[in-house]
């Protein structure tokens, strides 16, 4: 850490030598305690150093790679500092054999010394921390705690919470919560919780990201700019100003815009769902998610072409919007639902449907385990298109690293087919279409019909409704 610190104002102090010879110590300094560090943890095998008794002979090599790493990465004038740091070490180490405590103090009071006479403020910005393993979360952690104090700097550490207090119990061995917290308050100074994006915001990313992938708009860097800046500014106003139209979203690109029929259909989508990517508990708007989601929805909705699939883009973010907010348990009963019916239209979502108005009503219609979802499924039912009147096979098709298609064969014919669909949809048994329609059986199928009823009768498993 301090080494990259020390590296960046190198390139910057080029012309004052009093600093450069600072940053020079500095970096002679921190060479040293890499060297000490492997000897203490017997890493110098790792390293490619043989032995620590070996590491005089190897402090050069370790120099060269070191300056290989920054020709690469911080170009001449960071090479310079690095071989004018390497070249003094080896009169360090002869000068001074000491301990590790005491080459850190020195090293934080060369530091201290350096960042006084910079005179600038240095802000340190740490990213993807909770990406680390708990280890490297607290040897990090630590790293910065050893500079925390130090004049003219700052130090922002953007993580996920959550994870960092994981790392915080795993490596401590399973401390406390209060412990946990009294950690992180030593260390962090000002806690800023990043707010949840709202219905808004998910809109507006939306918005960027269809026409940033769109096939004409997609290549036009300033019109992709002009609606980044025409959505931001209404973000910026939006305590009083209402959310911008599709239309004039699509008017920031340009006037052929709302005149874009697919453009005009995946803004149309984006207004649709954006309230409830931003509600969902499995998304919370969350931009990685909603761009994975999005990126699943345009492969499915290319696949669906080359197919020739009678589906469109909103049947199939309908779809893979269910599949993001619901848990596997749900998506199972969705797909087998789908499954189960010879033309793809299960009865479950004609009844959904019908009491789509009366939330009590449509409660009482949910599967089991689909009641937990209840709030987000009776948005999801109401959002277009229906799915009633569709043929969601090729969905489960499209789906099938969610759920394997089953295809379907009754081997009736064609009236006993229509016969035993009319049957599973009759909820009385004196209703005079069913006994129509078992009159128009053909002999010698009754009992393939009366099978496949019995078949759909004992996927009910809840005794005590009538099914």
């Amino acid at each position: 850490l301090i080494e990259v610190v020390t590296l960046e104002i190198a390139k910057l102090v080029e012309d004052n030598k009093t600093l450069l010879d600072k940053t020079k110590t500095i970096t002679k300094r921190v060479n040293k305690l890499r060297l000490l560090a492997m000897a203490a943890e017997g890493a110098s095998w790792l390293a490619g150093v043989p032995t620590f008794g070996a590491a005089y002979k190897a402090v050069e090599a370790i120099g060269d790679g070191i300056k290989g790493k920054a020709d690469l990465e911080d170009g001449e004038a960071v090479s310079k500092i690095i071989k004018d740091g390497q070249s003094g070490l080896k009169e360090l180490l002869n000068e001074e054999i000491t301990s590790a405590p005491k080459e850190i103090a020195a090293l934080k009071t060369e530091f201290a010394d350096l960042l006084v006479d910079f005179n600038k403020k240095i802000v340190i910005f740490v990213d993807n921390l909770d990406r680390c393993l708990p280890k490297q979360t607290i040897q990090t952690l630590e790293s910065l705690r050893l500079f925390l104090f130090m004049p003219n700097t700052a130090f922002v550490i953007a993580a996920d919470e959550d994870m960092v207090r994981h790392a915080v119990k795993e490596y401590f061995n399973g401390i406390d919560e209060k412990h946990i917290t009294d950690y992180l308050d030593k260390l962090i100074q000002f806690p800023v919780k990043v707010p949840k994006i709202s219905t808004r915001e998910v809109r507006a990313y939306l918005f960027l990201l269809y026409a940033s992938i769109h096939e004409t708009y997609g290549k036009q860097k300033l019109k992709i700019e002009s609606l980044r800046t025409g959505l931001e500014n209404n973000l910026r106003l939006s305590w009083k100003e209402d959310p911008i139209s599709v239309e004039n979203a699509l008017l920031l690109l340009d006037s052929d815009g709302p005149r874009t029929v697919n453009l005009l259909s995946d803004f149309t989508i984006a207004d649709r769902i954006a309230p409830l990517l931003a509600s969902s508990k499995s998304v919370e708007g969350n931009p990685r998610i909603v761009k994975r989601m999005l990126n699943v929805i345009s492969m499915r909705n290319m696949i669906a072409s080359a197919r020739r699939m009678p589906v469109d883009l909103k049947l199939i973010a309908k779809m893979a919007l269910f599949e993001r907010c619901c848990k596997s348990t749900a998506i199972s009963i969705l797909y087998n639902e789908i499954n189960a019916t010879a033309d793809g239209k299960p009865e479950l979502f004609r009844q959904l449907e019908a009491v789509k108005n009366d939330l009590e009503a449509f409660e009482e219609k949910l599967p089991k385990d689909w009641k937990e979802h209840k709030t987000f499924l009776f948005d999801w039912i109401n959002l277009e298109p229906s799915i009633s009147d569709k043929d969601l096979r090729p969905l489960v098709y499209l789906s099938k690293e969610t759920v394997p298609l089953r295809i379907v064969s009754r081997g009736l014919s064609e009236i006993a087919d229509s016969a035993y669909r009319l049957l599973i949809r009759t909820s009385k048994v004196s209703s005079p279409s069913a006994i129509k329609a078992i009159g128009t059986i053909p002999q010698g199928e009754e009992k393939d019909v009366m099978r496949l009823i019995l078949e759909e009768l004992r996927q009910h498993s809840n005794w005590s409704e009538i099914p």
